[in-house]
């Protein structure tokens, strides 16, 4: 199994960051973890398409979660010549979000049908409403779901994936939680998206101090890892995002209560087990 960090930012913009997303390629098989800006071109650099996924799943409806969830429908529309099906699964509520999609698309979808002869219909997709405690395969991936806490954001969900006797919990925004415990216990490799909350409570904003209360810490992350028995920590939407210079120091703070290994970097950033 490979897992690549496509986006390791937030919905703050930044140069060098796209927004947290990740590519799970195991087998054949290519999983997305949310669809924030720059998706699909992170996807690309990585080796993948939108034609190739074998489905998309979605944490929760944040803008830097589903941003380019448009760009992902589209592009695979187009390059598999409407003959292949996009599978999206997400909490309660995705349906309305792809139909509301499709709907702000369909200008576009009209101007190709009408200028193309091998197109005659919009995208086929295949949105599926998933409860915490769901399981389901992609392919012959296993994938299982849990609750997480993001609140006021409601629902949210995060995945278990497993392959050939590989494990990875995909958490995406949350606080640590019965949920998270539950998808990451054992786990060959843990991502969780990540502040440093001594940082951002230097931050004269109030709307940066906003996010104190429903992210997890690097401790707090570190912590959950070391309490549930997971292999690999790996960080993504770093707030405030570090320089390469300061990646020892998020390192080091994170080793103190967890001591496997600790992964995080630029985007693009991959992981095989």
């Amino acid at each position: 199994m490979e897992i690549t960090m496509l986006g390791t930012g937030s919905p703050i913009p930044d140069a060098n960051r796209a927004a947290p997303t990740a590519l799970v390629k195991a087998g054949d098989t290519h999983i997305l973890l949310d669809a924030g800006r720059g998706v699909v071109m992170r996807m690309t650099a990585a080796g993948s398409l939108p034609g190739m996924l074998g489905g998309v799943l979605i944490t929760h409806f944040h803008s830097d979660h589903i941003a380019a969830l448009n760009d992902v429908i589209t592009t695979h529309w187009v390059m598999t010549r409407e003959n292949a099906t996009l599978k999206i699964f997400g909490p309660e509520g995705i349906v309305e979000l792809v139909d509301r999609t499709l709907a702000m698309l369909e200008f576009d979808i009209g101007y190709r049908i009408a200028h193309h002869d091998e197109m005659t219909k919009g995208p086929q997709l295949d949105v599926t409403e998933l409860k915490p405690g769901d399981s389901f395969m992609i392919n012959d991936v296993m994938v299982t779901t849990a609750a997480t806490e993001h609140p006021p954001v409601s629902p949210t969900i995060g995945y278990r994936l497993e392959h050939d006797g590989v494990s990875v919990a995909l958490v995406g925004d949350t606080n640590p939680c019965e949920g998270v415990d539950v998808l990451a216990a054992g786990a060959d490799a843990y991502l969780q998206s990540v502040i440093r909350k001594d940082l951002v409570r230097q931050i004269p904003m109030e709307m940066i101090q906003d996010i104190l209360d429903y992210h997890s810490d690097v401790v707090e992350a570190a912590q959950t890892a070391a309490r549930v028995g997971a292999k690999r920590l790996l960080l993504t939407h770093m707030v405030p995002a570090p320089p390469a210079e300061q990646y020892d120091a998020w390192v080091a703070l994170a080793a103190e209560h967890f001591d496997g290994e600790i992964i995080l970097g630029d985007d693009l950033t991959t992981v095989s087990i």
